[in-house]
């Protein structure tokens, strides 16, 4: 998705943070859900109280000894309203749609028990505050529910019916205000929480990234200009430090194995282009003028093809950095080259366009790109446009165009769409591989494609 961190640093980082926030919910649910059972337990506990306390005249009022009684779980209750005065009556009513707490029921009878009380019967429901007949039959109680905002709150009702007894008691426990404290803290816990791990995270994961950061910027500066730099420094962890250090071997091992490539290539060119001048200067004692001709075209051919090889082979390993230069101006100058020749190539749209290129191998592959519009369209007419931040140079032609798909094949080395290798019809399939290789050297492409009314448009895009 469009708004996920792409970077490994922000991936890992929102991995862990999204981890943290899913555990600080789960232990914040726990904590309510811990408060929640402590408050029900002294809601209880107070109901127990209270029916334990029932045959005094104040059940509200006990001493400390009998407090003493419900041992830890009386001494840990949370502060409760004041007790309301237990009822007496002939058997509990419950409201309509109420049911009894049976778990409750269990609980309330095992405290009663345990304090020496005969228990017969207990029921337990809950109820809203604001819906209890015996507190609305009592005006000044009512009032002093709504004064202590306690209305809205649940309350505990537990009847009690001794062994032997008639009547039951019933005792009633509002649930006791929500301590704001408790959720404020928790959520300040989290923030602080957030904001220490998260400082810590990503100080440990930029430690981390950030060799590897150096290290693609390199790798990728090594794939444009195949010259191998000073070896990176070793950082960061174990592992990372190994993989650069695999990676500073085997960019040593690579540029070596190039230059050899190139010291191999320049004599293999050598070697061959001394006899090739050889055989220019012999073929001139030859007294047949057409059979000379032919001799010296194919001579010119293989010259050709040899050049294009080795200029295949050297692109990318430019030893002069790239110049600031005007492709309009470029591309004016390869035109009129053309022209001067009498080919029918025509300059179209050219803006001012300022790029830093290799102007030698730019040049060359606009000649391969005209060269082949001409060869196989009749005629070529070249324009540079700018697309966005892409400059882009243009090449159409008025030829059969290339099938579909053969598009790609055909920018690779020796691709031809015809098979014959003549003069006539073309040379060693070299001109678009060429013309590719150094597009990419800038960091852009070549990009091939028919045009709907008839022909073929190369272009070279670079960023």
């Amino acid at each position: 998705m469009a708004f996920l961190p792409r970077s490994l640093l922000g991936q890992v980082l929102l991995a862990v943070m999204a981890a943290l926030l899913v555990g600080q919910a789960a232990s914040a649910l726990l904590l309510v859900r811990a408060a929640e059972n402590r408050r029900d337990e002294a809601m209880l506990g107070a109901a127990a109280l209270q029916l334990v306390r029932q045959p005094e005249p104040r059940p509200h009022r006990t001493d400390r000894s009998e407090r003493r009684k419900f041992g830890d779980r009386a001494a840990f209750m949370p502060r409760l309203p004041r007790p309301l005065r237990v009822e007496w009556t002939d058997a509990p009513k419950l409201l309509h749609g109420e049911q009894r707490r049976q778990d409750r029921e269990r609980e309330l009878r095992d405290l009663l028990v345990a304090q020496g009380v005969a228990v017969a019967d207990v029921v337990v429901t809950e109820r809203r505050v604001g819906t209890d007949p015996f507190i609305a039959s009592r005006p000044r109680l009512a009032r002093r529910m709504e004064l202590e905002e306690a209305a809205g709150r649940t309350l505990l009702v537990a009847a009690l019916r001794r062994e032997g007894a008639s009547q039951w008691a019933v005792a009633r426990v509002p649930e006791p205000r929500v301590q704001r404290g408790v959720y404020r803290t928790i959520m300040v816990q989290t923030l602080v929480l957030f904001l220490a791990l998260g400082a810590a995270l990503w100080l440990l994961l930029r430690r981390i990234t950030s060799p590897l950061g150096v290290l693609t910027a390199r790798t990728e500066a090594f794939a444009r200009t195949r010259q191998a730099g000073a070896p990176l420094r070793p950082r960061g962890p174990d592992d990372i430090q190994r993989l650069i250090g695999a990676y500073n071997t085997m960019e040593a091992r690579i540029g070596a194995l190039l230059d050899e490539k190139d010291v191999m290539l320049g004599a293999v060119g050598h070697d061959l282009k001394t006899p090739l001048a050889a055989l220019r200067v012999r073929i001139e004692s030859v007294e047949d003028e057409a059979e000379r001709a032919r001799m010296a075209a194919t001579i010119e051919d293989i010259t050709r093809s040899l050049d294009d090889i080795l200029a295949l082979a050297r692109v990318g390993r430019a030893d002069a950095p790239p110049e600031r230069t005007d492709l309009a101006a470029l591309t004016a100058s390869v035109v009129e080259e053309f022209e001067d020749m009498g080919e029918p190539v025509e300059l179209g749209v050219a803006p001012r366009l300022v790029r830093a290129v290799h102007v030698t191998w730019l040049r060359r592959a606009l000649r391969n790109l005209i060269a082949n519009a001409v060869r196989y369209g009749g005629a070529a007419r070249v324009a540079l446009v700018a697309d966005g931040d892409v400059a882009v140079l243009r090449v159409d032609d008025d030829g059969p165009g290339i099938p579909a798909n053969r598009i790609a094949d055909m920018m690779e080395p020796f691709a031809r769409g015809e098979a014959s290798r003549n003069r006539e019809t073309g040379g060693a399939g070299l001109g678009l591989a060429l013309a590719r290789a150094i597009a990419e050297q800038h960091g852009g492409a070549l990009v091939l494609a028919n045009r709907p009314e008839g022909g073929l448009r190369a272009e070279v895009r670079l960023g």
